[in-house]
């Protein structure tokens, strides 16, 4: 799956455009590197999110292409 689709998909980003965005401004890490937003994304993966001055560090535990809102965070795990 795409990153920006599973940034959506898993709602650490609200926006698919604003996590499109964030990755074309270098503000997603993915395994330690920079990712576009094309970027295939699937389990074990780490993610880094920089929003401002706060950075989330998720690992992807699951990659799914619908999930209910309840469901959204068994997709992935903080670090």
């Amino acid at each position: 799956m795409r990153l920006d689709k599973y940034l959506k998909v898993s709602r650490l980003i609200k926006r698919r455009s604003v996590a499109n965005e964030a990755c074309d401004a270098g503000r997603v890490l993915v395994n330690g590197k920079p990712a576009r937003a094309s970027l295939a994304v699937k389990a074990g993966d780490t993610l880094e999110i920089l929003f401002g001055t706060k950075t989330v560090k998720v690992e992807v535990l699951n990659v799914q292409e619908t999930v209910r809102k309840e469901e959204a965070e068994t997709m992935y795990r903080y670090l």
